[in-house]
C-alpha cells in the first residue's frame, strides 16, 4: 500500500520538494504494479488498475512542460505546417474551415457545440470502459488494454517530438494566415471568472499535440464499442468524427495530428495479438506476487 500512497502523492508534490524527473517516472510507474498484485483479480481491481494507470500518464504527460524554456528549444512547430497545407491545396485546412463558416448563420451555434464536444472529452473514453464493463465484462480487459497502450503511446510521442498545435503557431505568427483558438472564445464568456482555474487545471502542456489523443483515444473507444455491438459503435463513431472534425475546425489541432492518432490505434491494435502471450506471462507472475502478498505459498 506505500508503493500507491506514494505513487499518488510523490507527484503532487515533486515540483515544491524538485524531485528528479526519473525518479517520479519510477514511483508512477510502480503504481499500477503494486495495485495489481496487492489485489485479486475483481472488476474493483481492474477499475482501480485503470485509474492508476490514468494518474501515471497524467504525471508522464504534464512532466514535459515542467520546465517551458528547455521543452521550446525542442519545439517542432514547421513539419505539421508543411504537411497540413499541403493536404489543404496550399491553406491549413483549419484555417481554410474558419474562413469558410465564419459569419454565417448557425456558426455560433456550431461553436459552442464543437467546443463543448471537445470539453466532453475529459470524459469519453472513461465513459466508454465503463459502459464495456458493465455491458461487456469479457472484453473490458482488452479494451482496457489497448485504451490504456493508446494514452501511453501518446505520452511517449509528447517526450519524443513536442510539437505545437495550430493555435499556439498562430499566435507566434509562424502560420501564413491566423487560426483563432475557437474554443477559448467560446469558453471565456461562457465561464467568465471560473475559466481561468478551469484552463490551468486541464491544459498542463500546451505542447503535447502530436498525436492527438483526443481523436486517437476516441477512435479506440468506437473501435472497443463497434466489437460489441454495431449500435453501440455507431455513436461511437460518431462522436469520435465529430470530434475529429471540430478539433480541426477549433483549431486545437492539425490534420496532421489526427492522421498519427490513427496510425497509433492501428499499431495498437496490431500489436495487440503479439504482446498477449506476454501479458498473459506477466499476469501468471502477478498472480504468484498476489498469493505472496496473501500470505499463500500456492
Amino acid at each position: 500500500m506505500a508503493t500507491v500512497g506514494a505513487a499518488i502523492a510523490l507527484p503532487l508534490v515533486r515540483k515544491r520538494l524538485r524531485i528528479p524527473a526519473p525518479v517520479t517516472l519510477a514511483v508512477s510507474a510502480a503504481g499500477p504494479l503494486a495495485v495489481a498484485v496487492l489485489s485479486p483479480r475483481t472488476r474493483k481491481r481492474d477499475v482501480a488498475l485503470f485509474a492508476m494507470q490514468m494518474w501515471s500518464f497524467t504525471v508522464v504527460h504534464e512532466m514535459p512542460y515542467d520546465d517551458p524554456e528547455r521543452l521550446r528549444r525542442r519545439l517542432y512547430t514547421r513539419y505539421p505546417i508543411e504537411i497540413d497545407s499541403a493536404i489543404g491545396a496550399g491553406r491549413l485546412p483549419g484555417a481554410r474551415l474558419q474562413t469558410l463558416l465564419a459569419g454565417r448563420r448557425g456558426t455560433a451555434a456550431l461553436d459552442r457545440f464543437l467546443t463543448v464536444t471537445h470539453w466532453l472529452w475529459f470524459f469519453e473514453p472513461y465513459a466508454v470502459l465503463f459502459w464495456i464493463l458493465f455491458r461487456h465484462p469479457e472484453r473490458f480487459p482488452r479494451a482496457a488494454r489497448q485504451m490504456a497502450a493508446v494514452f501511453d503511446g501518446g505520452a511517449f510521442g509528447y517526450w519524443a517530438v513536442p510539437t505545437a498545435p495550430p493555435w499556439w503557431a498562430a499566435e507566434q505568427g509562424l502560420t501564413k494566415e491566423p487560426v483563432r483558438r475557437i474554443m477559448v472564445e467560446v469558453g471565456e464568456p461562457l465561464w467568465g471568472r471560473y475559466w481561468g482555474p478551469l484552463y490551468a487545471a486541464l491544459g498542463g502542456n500546451p505542447w503535447a499535440a502530436m498525436p492527438s489523443l483526443h481523436f486517437a483515444t476516441s477512435m479506440a473507444g468506437a473501435v472497443s464499442l463497434s466489437e460489441a455491438s454495431p449500435q453501440e459503435g455507431a455513436v461511437g463513431w460518431a462522436y469520435a468524427l465529430t470530434l475529429g472534425f471540430g478539433l480541426v475546425y477549433l483549431g486545437e489541432h492539425y490534420v496532421t495530428d489526427l492522421l498519427a492518432g490513427a496510425g497509433l490505434v492501428g499499431a495498437v491494435r496490431a500489436a495487440d495479438p503479439v504482446f498477449t502471450p506476454a501479458v498473459g506471462r506477466v499476469n501468471k507472475v502477478i498472480q504468484r506476487l498476489e498469493r505472496i502478498a496473501g500470505g499463500r505459498s500456492r
